[in-house]
């Protein structure tokens, strides 16, 4: 009843690692004919790192991490 279940319990973090793999690549991959270009590259890393301090920013006004 129970050959195979230490087997198949090693087998799911090969598959999350590929679930989670499989999903980042699908996702990122309309953005790659974007990057070849310098100016769409400037504007997509600057949108990147504004919408991260905005979210960074945001994040430590609502928990009260600094005074602004």
């Amino acid at each position: 009843m129970f050959d195979g279940f230490w087997d198949n319990v090693f087998r799911y973090p090969r598959y999350l690692i590929t679930i989670v793999l499989g999903l980042f690549l699908n996702t990122f991959e309309p953005f790659i004919p974007l990057l070849k270009r310098p100016i769409t590259l400037i504007a997509l890393v600057g949108l990147f790192l504004g919408g991260m301090f905005f979210l960074t920013f945001t994040l430590r006004a609502m928990l009260g991490l600094s005074t602004i």
